[in-house]
């Protein structure tokens, strides 16, 4: 049975998210102090994955993490769900919230719903890693 043989109201996903499970990070054998300079708030760095070095300042409010082409971070890998996670900036700090996703939101990790974030928290999102930094604001 094809997409053409289905009634109009059913739509089939042609591009799921594959489950997939962190292994655990082996041990860093130098030690490096990763620092990111300048007047901002909070920043996502991408440790590990396919934009590795890439950096994401986050303003206030929030910040949507998908697969999903309208989020703000876009991880285009199919371990990341269309709707993966949420950021957001407020008067209490930064929090990130899992939204249901396949694979999971980790921090440190340990896998849940919500966490609030400190600096050097580490955010497993799918197969990127994200290492939360703080700017000089």
């Amino acid at each position: 049975m094809d997409q053409t043989d289905l009634p109009e109201d059913v739509h089939v996903e042609h591009e799921p998210t594959i489950a997939w499970e962190p292994s655990p990070a082996a041990p860093d054998t130098e030690p490096t102090e990763k620092r990111l300079e300048g007047a901002f708030g909070w920043a996502l760095m991408v440790e590990r994955g396919p934009r590795a070095g890439l950096t994401y300042v986050l303003g206030p409010g929030e910040t949507l993490v998908g697969r999903h082409p309208d989020s703000a971070i876009f991880f285009g890998d199919v371990t990341v769900s269309r709707h993966h996670a949420r950021f957001t900036v407020d008067e209490s700090g930064l929090r990130v919230e899992d939204l249901g996703s396949t694979n999971g939101t980790y921090v440190n990790g340990v896998r849940g719903d919500t966490f609030m974030l400190a600096p050097k928290d580490e955010v497993m999102v799918g197969k990127y890693l994200l290492l939360v930094l703080r700017g000089n604001d």
